[in-house]
């Protein structure tokens, strides 16, 4: 059975029922456990990290740590990775999904009730421990690869329209992964910890990109365009265009993540919440829809082979400072995760032992 396009759905000028969500989980501002904090009162921190200039990498370390007790999320600017690559990545995605025909997208969907398998789609999470058939959907769709390590990158599998979008989103990778690997060496500075300290416990980076494109919403009100969740693995670096629907949940409301041109936006993720022993807390976030304009964002995910076993660093834990989280496999972890669907956070409460 082919995949049903979201694209499609929008140009119907229809909202099916499976895409309706209940009233507590519908972004509207006088709904309390939705509710949003005015933009202009507030918003995440940018940090300029100076390319990654070792005179100031203390300063540098101090916002980061201030920045991931706070919101688990920051901007990050002069980050080393060419802002032509950036706006490389979002033209050549935006292409894919509003020039190439149909029939050619249909050539790399997903495969049929595989979670968050290679290629093209537009259903990768569910909302609740319903049947698969009652589950609310997600108003998007998108286009997953898988870019590394290199054993899992297979170009072949990508589109090449445009004709610059394989080599586009290879190149992306490798930088992607060279700014994760500064950056888990300054989260784990900030916390006393050596420079390797996370990057060890994640072990070699299973990279995915998925490209998210969210058609125009006729009823914004009642969608959304990824529901409420932090990302299961170990950091997520984002780049988002001008139109905006990101939103991060922050003493109980949700703030509306205001693009930034050049910047790449940095999300803690469940594994990284657990090797700093909850004093870093991972970001939930979801996206919203837009009656007028299409969006589109670029997520880059980082995370830990399935075998490995994610665990409290033991230079955290003390007698005052016992482990919060039971360990876990992380293979475990992901099939719970879209077994029960994301639902906020509560995958990694799920592993917070008793006090």
């Amino acid at each position: 059975m082919e995949p049903i396009s979201v694209q499609s759905l929008a140009q119907s000028g229809r909202v099916p029922s499976e895409y309706i969500q209940p009233p507590q989980n519908r972004p509207v501002r006088n709904n309390p456990p939705a509710t949003i904090i005015p933009d202009h009162d507030v918003n995440i921190p940018v940090i300029d990290l100076f390319g990654f200039d070792p005179n100031l990498r203390d300063s540098t370390r101090e916002e980061i740590g201030r920045a991931f007790r706070k919101w688990g999320a920051f901007h990050v600017t002069n980050h080393g990775v060419p802002v032509t690559l950036l706006d490389a990545v979002r033209r050549v995605g935006l292409a894919f999904f509003n020039d190439c025909p149909m029939p050619e997208k249909l050539r790399f969907a997903c495969a049929s009730g595989a979670a968050a398998s290679e290629g093209y789609g537009s259903r990768m999470l569910v909302s609740s421990d319903q049947e698969q058939n009652d589950a609310v959907l997600d108003w998007r769709d998108y286009f997953d690869h898988h870019t590394l390590p290199l054993s899992r990158r297979n170009p072949n599998r990508w589109p090449n329209f445009p004709s610059d979008y394989r080599e586009s989103v290879a190149r992306y990778s490798d930088e992607m992964k060279v700014l994760a690997q500064k950056l888990l060496a300054l989260i784990s500075e900030s916390l006393g910890l050596r420079a390797s300290c996370i990057e060890d416990a994640v072990g070699e980076f299973y990279q995915n990109i998925t490209i998210s494109y969210y058609p125009p919403c006729p009823q914004p009100d009642l969608t959304l365009g990824l529901q409420s969740h932090s990302d299961m693995g170990a950091i997520t670096l984002l780049i988002q265009d001008d139109v905006g629907g990101l939103q991060v949940l922050k003493n109980g409301g949700w703030v509306t993540v205001q693009p930034l041109s050049g910047a790449v936006l940095v999300l803690l993720a469940d594994q990284t919440e657990i090797i700093t022993n909850g004093k870093y807390r991972s970001c939930e976030h979801r996206a919203i829809t837009n009656p007028d304009r299409a969006r589109l964002s670029v997520a880059t995910f980082h995370d830990p082979a399935k075998t490995v076993k994610i665990s409290p660093a033991s230079e955290l834990i003390n007698e005052s400072s016992p482990a919060k989280y039971r360990d876990v496999v992380y293979g475990d972890y992901v099939l719970s995760w879209y077994t029960k669907g994301p639902e906020g956070k509560r995958n990694i409460d799920a592993l917070l032992r008793q006090s």
